[in-house]
């Protein structure tokens, strides 16, 4: 079976062999062309993911377990009853990237065409709202006019608040082949924190946080001064005069100073950049996540248009989409401020697309973007939202806050995989939906590209497919004639036809080629980009070669620079804190947290900072610390990390309350958004951070995943056969345990000595909980403890071992540095000591780095400091 990973938005295809309910053999699709064969460990862990536990299997009204058809009926007689008493702007839905574009073109439909509000938005508004911003200013269309055969065609790849190599990691490896076999391409990785991305770079900017834009402004200034205006492209573009008196007054001296860079790394980018003919700019989160996120693209796009660097081979501005289908969503107006199939809130286009759905009304005014939706269920005016497939408890900025909103909202709507989430915890009403294996549908990835992502496990429990509970509300709601679906094929040649529909080659988007794809040519399409019509029916892979663009002239748009003020620290909140991503989770954990394999790597919340920062605040690597705002506080584990600049931290965006008790970090970011996109500021946040005592740290392997209370912190990583818990808390270790587990039915093993406390607990000889507890965290051999899970040990000598948490006999791995093949940091220093002395040897001896590649930046890592040391 092929179809394609639900991860970030690389889009890879995926072949799956299903071995039973709830595995499935998982490796690359040799044939798509996104990724051609290479998975990374989380797209390598999808037939892991397949388990039932934790499963939403069936509808819930008000906490009590009920029919489909009854939580059907609760839904459209809740929304109908507010719709009615408060109309229809008192409802809205939040939709996901996770969505497939099927399911997310029924929901834009209900809500905009027969509700008649525009109330829908989506988590895709988080991370790609200010890059449709930035093309549809420049180029007149939400149109991405690269692909990646690109990275093979760069002389220059420029990657820009962006660590590809742990977000999109087979695109970041493409991009390593390419320049292993052509050495000479350059690389330059511009980034305040020096992440795994920059073992590729031949140049790394580590620029003051937020500054991204005044560096592009310069780099047009530059342009002008130094030939680097392509004189052919003129006639093409508008609004260059404006664009580059802005700039002007960004001179080299003055760019430095504010990117706090030396001048001579400024000349050096700018010097690649003009004298190179094919340049790509590839960017992400560090770009979008601010409050001057569309300016940041197009101050990137500025550069591109006026030196021509844009519609070529090698060539263009290419934003790397967060998520599996964000543009997708975007295609079939997913978003609050733009119609489906790319249209706008214009008259003619409003008309055009209440023609084509036959709909009773038409939202004609923009709806409530992401932020402004939760303030407005805070406020009270939103009194229902259907919340698809997303978690915003989690990954909203002022989280507590979108806690509250929803506490007291009258109705909150949850359709949802899992059954426990931060927000489903508020829901009215859950209803079951479709996991990946068992959804059918399309997704569009980062280059335009529309690939099938296709069902091969039976639906669980009663879970249905996103578009069919949405249709079934509709048709409850009395809008049976335009949601009769059966079969998600019709609702694609739907969506294909509107795309087509009085198009005349005015909207850049447009698979009207497909639209009369019976149900078998659907269900067989193969990987295409967008546009497929009359003029490409075999798609097209890079848009703009022949400078037409879609503002009403044709021409492109440079956009003036204008500074925006940045996030900055203060007396109380010294320090600035950056949030990201660690390589082997995904979003809120939901999928892959569940997976023991995607925890070795990083498996409990932390906080990274300099060291000379460290000893300044008193943080030795290791100890738990509490980093707090204006909004919230956090806790999390210590690191250094030499990488940083002095003065800000790196916590990752990931943990949530069903992983960690108090490590949500976007609790402490500010609701402050770009003004043009909506797009939320989540990168940079003012902070301070201090120790955070605990009388007793320790480690607790038990077989439920009931959450302990009563601690100062505590986080959860589960394991085959048990669930771990690292943790830290007050007064006694053994009172504490007492209080939380009750040991009285079993056979129990103590050690105690000083501040040590050790227990073992058994029942019909099966490990059932195993506490390890001492003043500092007990340094334990964890793959021998977790394994007693899966088979107890029967002899004395390895039930003792146990006890003191080391085999017994045997070396310890250590931290997990390749999940693809669980080897872990000490084998590898065991094997440079013993001779492998670069990536290509250890790959040879323990094949670490030799599956994803995410790893290997570590690896050399580990070489080099083996190498410090012998020095």
């Amino acid at each position: 079976m092929k179809t394609t990973c639900p991860y970030c938005g690389v889009g890879c295809g995926v072949s799956v062999t299903p071995q039973g309910d709830e595995q499935a053999q998982v490796a690359g699709d040799l044939q798509h062309p996104a990724n051609f064969g290479r998975l990374c460990v989380k797209g390598a862990a999808l037939g892991e993911t397949l388990k039932k536990d934790g499963r939403l299997l069936y509808p819930q009204v008000n906490q009590q377990r009920v029919s489909m058809d009854a939580a059907l009926e609760a839904t459209a007689n809740g929304l109908r009853e507010i719709i009615e008493q408060h109309g229809p702007q008192a409802v809205a839905f939040y939709g996901s990237g996770q969505l497939l574009t099927e399911d997310y073109y029924v929901a834009n439909k209900l809500m905009k065409g027969f509700i008649g509000a525009a109330n829908i938005d989506t988590n895709s508004r988080l991370c790609m709202a200010s890059a449709v911003v930035g093309y549809k200013r420049a180029f007149g269309a939400d149109a991405v006019p690269c692909c990646y055969e690109d990275f093979e065609r760069a002389d220059v790849v420029i990657l820009v608040g962006s660590n590809a190599a742990w977000a999109h990691p087979v695109a970041y490896q493409r991009l390593v082949k390419a320049k292993q076999q052509r050495p000479e391409m350059q690389v330059i990785v511009i980034d305040p924190r020096r992440t795994a991305t920059c073992d590729l770079a031949d140049l790394h900017l580590a620029l003051r946080p937020g500054s991204d834009s005044v560096l592009f402004a310069g780099l047009l200034n530059w342009l002008v001064e130094n030939n680097g205006v392509d004189t052919r492209m003129l006639a093409h573009l508008a609004d260059v005069e404006p664009a580059l008196l802005a700039a002007r007054e960004w001179d080299l001296a003055r760019v430095a100073a504010h990117c706090d860079l030396e001048p001579e790394q400024v000349t050096a980018f700018w010097q690649l950049f003009t004298s190179s003919q094919r340049v790509l700019t590839l960017w992400c989160m560090g770009v979008n996540q601010s409050v001057s996120g569309s300016d940041n693209n197009n101050a990137i796009i500025n550069a591109h248009l006026l030196s021509g660097k844009v519609g070529l081979p090698g060539s263009g501005p290419f934003s790397l989409t967060g998520q599996p289908n964000a543009m997708g969503g975007r295609e079939v107006g997913g978003l609050a401020n733009q119609l489906a199939a790319h249209m706008n809130f214009n008259d003619a286009d409003c008309d055009r697309l209440q023609r084509f759905w036959q709909s009773p009304t038409i939202a004609r005014q923009p709806g409530l973007t992401a932020v402004k939706l939760f303030d407005a269920i805070e406020r009270g005016d939103v009194k229902a939202v259907w919340i698809m497939g997303t978690n915003p408890a989690v990954s909203m900025p002022e989280g507590n806050r979108i806690a509250q909103a929803l506490a007291k909202c009258p109705l909150v709507i949850v359709s949802d995989v899992l059954a426990q989430t931060d927000t489903s915890a508020f829901a009215d009403i859950l209803l079951p939906a479709l996991g990946w294996g068992e959804k059918n549908g399309t997704v569009t990835n980062s280059e335009r590209r529309i690939s099938r992502q296709r069902a091969f496990a039976a639906a669980p429990g009663d879970a249905k497919p996103d578009w069919w509970l949405l249709a079934q509300v509709a048709q409850r709601l009395g809008f049976a004639a335009a949601f009769g679906w059966t079969h998600p094929a019709q609702i694609f040649r739907e969506h294909a036809a509107l795309s087509g529909f009085e198009n005349h080659g005015q909207r850049a988007f447009d698979i009207s080629g497909l639209a009369q794809l019976s149900d078998d040519g659907w269900d067989k399409l193969r990987p295409i980009q967008w546009p497929v019509n009359a003029q490409h029916p075999d798609g097209c892979a890079r848009l703009f070669s022949d400078r037409r663009f879609f503002h009403p002239d044709g021409k492109a748009r440079l956009l003036p620079f204008a500074e925006t003020k940045t996030v900055t620290v203060n007396r109380d909140y010294p320090l600035l804190m950056n949030t990201g991503r660690v390589r082997d989770q995904w979003h809120t954990m939901t999928r892959t947290g569940a997976v023991p394999r995607l925890m070795q790597h990083c498996d409990e919340p932390f906080v990274a900072l300099h060291p000379q920062d460290a000893i300044a605040y008193g943080l030795p690597a290791g100890t738990l610390a509490r980093v707090q705002s204006v909004h919230g506080w956090i806790t999390a584990r210590v690191t250094h990390d030499s990488g940083l600049r002095r003065g800000e931290l790196f916590v990752p965006m990931h943990w949530n309350r069903q992983f960690s008790q108090q490590s949500n970090v976007d609790m402490l970011v500010a609701a402050l958004c770009c003004p043009a996109s909506g797009q939320p500021a989540l990168k940079q946040t003012a902070v301070r951070i201090q120790p955070l005592r605990a009388d007793w740290q320790g480690w607790l392997w038990q077989r439920s995943d009931q959450a302990p209370k009563n601690l100062r912190y505590w986080a959860r990583a589960p394991q085959q056969g048990a669930q771990r818990f690292v943790l830290g808390g007050e007064g006694s270790a053994s009172n504490w345990l007492a209080s939380h587990s009750d040991l009285t039915s079993m056979q129990l093993q103590v050690a105690e000595g000083g501040q040590d406390y050790r227990l073992l607990a058994w029942r019909n000889g099966a490990l059932q909980l195993a506490f390890y507890a001492a003043s500092r965290l007990p340094h334990l051999d964890h793959a021998f403890i977790t394994a007693a899970f899966q088979a107890a040990p029967t002899r004395a000598i390895d039930r003792h071992s146990l006890l003191a948490g080391q085999a017994a006999q045997g070396d310890v791995a250590g931290r997990i540095i390749c999940s693809c093949f669980s080897v872990g940091e000490q084998t590898i220093l065991n094997a440079v000591a013993q001779g492998c002395r670069s990536t290509q040897a250890l790959g040879a001896k323990l094949k670490c780095g030799t599956n994803c590649g995410s790893c290997i930046p570590e690896l050399k890592q580990l070489l080099s400091s083996c190498v410090t040391e012998e020095s």
